[in-house]
């Protein structure tokens, strides 16, 4: 019972756990890069104790090289001078020296090999995977694109297309700004045909009077003599009209 209840729970969390990265793939891809992170620093670690046992080989090898070089001069030596007794333990240092001479370079090479193989797996399972998020991440961005332009693409069938739905409302919209747009045009030519034309004229020519009187006057305290003005068609016969825009300043 226990188990199956456990089971239950297991399944329950399963799909809570997938629709979650069915939502969020972003936080699901940001966790594979730092899980490969974590494992390129834990492969480097291997690696550096591997490095590290090819450097000591290497070092082994270069002091074996100088024993041997040494063991040898002094077996010669000991020869030359007839002293075969030292000679011999010291060729006899010399065999062992140069046998696991031998050992050494093997292993320096074997473990060499194997470093530089180490590291191209490394690289090859690194760039593989880097490739891989790059493809998945354009595969999202890509994925966010088709579903907002599918959001769109239905907005707009269904502004279009639908009975009853927005299509419609823009259409009354539509209706109801036009009516409105023909009633304000219409008050605006009823009130300006409503406008007394004639008593606009009127005030206009009594302006016109009072700024050439006005500027008559001024004239006169000045000492200034004015022009008669040129007639025009709206001055009646024998008349003549003095203004500022009409007339030239004598000083």
């Amino acid at each position: 019972m226990f188990r199956r209840i456990a089971n239950l729970i297991r399944g329950f969390l399963s799909l809570f756990v997938s629709g979650f990265e069915k939502r969020n793939p972003e936080a699901l891809l940001e966790v594979e890069k730092e899980n490969l992170r974590k494992q390129i620093a834990n492969y480097n670690q291997g690696l550096a104790a591997h490095a590290g046992l090819c450097e000591r080989l290497v070092s082994q090898i270069k002091r074996q090289e100088t024993e041997e070089r040494d063991l040898a001069a002094k077996a010669m030596a000991n020869l030359k001078v007839g002293n075969k007794d030292a000679a011999g333990q010291y060729a006899l240092r010399l065999q062992t020296v140069r046998r696991e001479l031998a050992e050494n370079r093997t292993q320096a090479g074997a473990a060499e090999k194997t470093y530089q193989e180490l590291i191209r797996a490394r690289d090859v399972a690194v760039k593989a995977a880097q490739a891989k998020m790059e493809s998945l991440k354009y595969a999202m961005d890509d994925m966010k694109i088709k579903k907002a332009t599918a959001e769109l693409t239905e907005m707009a069938s269904g502004m279009i297309g639908q009975i009853g739905g927005s299509g419609d409302t823009l259409n009354r919209l539509h209706d109801i700004v036009e009516e409105e747009r023909t009633k304000a045009a219409g008050r605006a030519r009823v009130a300006r045909d409503s406008l007394d034309l004639a008593d606009i004229k009127v005030k206009e020519a009594e302006q016109h009077a009072l700024a050439d009187a006005a500027l008559a006057e001024f004239a006169a305290q000045a000492g200034i003599t004015l022009e008669p003005a040129t007639p025009t068609p709206a001055t009646p016969a024998g008349k003549e009209a003095i203004g500022p825009a009409a007339s030239e300043i004598k000083t």
